[in-house]
């Protein structure tokens, strides 16, 4: 049926609507730039949503959603950038920790796998829906100190967590739970590392 593709293509929209948004940044049109950022991290959390509910997990799909997933966030970094350099003056220091950690374990996947982790734990869904919050209030409503903050620790938590699965998990293994599945599955107590409910 035709529904069954349908994560896999709200996630293929959002890859696609990177280089419209560097577009729009470029031509310094924060209005337009701001609702289509707001709308592509919208849909990240709709395609999993709709994944795990229908069952509709794949290699493919875990794929597709981490590359979409690291496009979109390169290009809000650079529109924050772009669009709120005062922000940024004040709060780079932060800011370069967690991208630090978040490039980082992408590169180390890279490294270990020779493709995106798509690990897609709990603490990285969190974390992107926390930093898709705040980006959308520095955007429509203003700078807001406690989520940037709260924001700031689950990303760092969330990244550090995934860069010790990198060391965990020798062979690629998209969509598992976190840190804690991982290591009672390899005690072999019983808990299972299947593909998680998410992509």
């Amino acid at each position: 049926m035709i529904w069954r593709g349908l994560p896999n293509a709200i996630s293929l929209a959002r890859l696609l609507a990177s280089p419209v948004l560097i577009a729009l940044m470029l031509r310094g049109r924060e209005t337009p730039f701001k609702w289509l950022l707001v709308a592509a991290m919208l849909s990240d959390i709709l395609d999993g949503f709709l994944a795990r509910y229908y069952g509709l997990q794949s290699k493919r799909g875990a794929f597709l959603d981490s590359t979409a997933d690291v496009l979109l966030s390169v290009t809000a970094v650079l529109g924050v950038v772009r669009f709120r350099p005062e922000f940024v003056s004040v709060h780079y220091k932060p800011l370069l920790f967690v991208l630090g950690l978040y490039f980082g374990e992408v590169l180390g996947a890279l490294w270990r796998y020779g493709r995106l982790s798509s690990f897609h734990s709990y603490l990285a869904r969190a974390a992107g829906q926390t930093q898709g919050v705040f980006v959308a209030c520095l955007f429509f409503v203003g700078y807001i100190e406690w989520l940037f903050y709260a924001m700031i620790a689950i990303s760092a938590v969330a990244y550090a967590e995934e860069i010790l699965l990198l060391f965990l998990l020798p062979t690629w293994k998209p969509d598992v739970r976190g840190v804690y599945w991982v290591l009672s599955s390899k005690k072999g107590k019983g808990e299972s590392n299947e593909p998680l409910p998410g992509r």
